[in-house]
């Protein structure tokens, strides 16, 4: 039985500018604890944004954008 991670509703993150970098919004909303892990679980293909996974650390993300990583969904609002 393959194991599943259980997606949670997305949660809403306020950004105040835009763009902003797919690595630092994982780091500075406490979903990995450095901005070292943050790219490595890109690199490993455990991001996924708006549906499509992810390997570019650098990616910049918009207002409406959803990322996904280990059952946690973050959606991009306006501050």
């Amino acid at each position: 039985m393959p194991d599943t991670v259980e997606m949670q509703a997305p949660r809403d993150v306020l950004i105040d500018r835009e763009p902003i970098e797919l690595y630092k919004v994982l780091k500075f909303e406490g979903l990995v604890a450095s901005g070292g892990e943050a790219k490595s679980v890109i690199d490993d293909g455990l991001v996924s944004v708006n549906g499509d996974v992810e390997h570019r650390r650098r990616r910049k993300l918009l207002v409406g954008d959803v990322v996904v990583f280990s059952g946690a969904a973050l959606c991009l609002v306006r501050a």
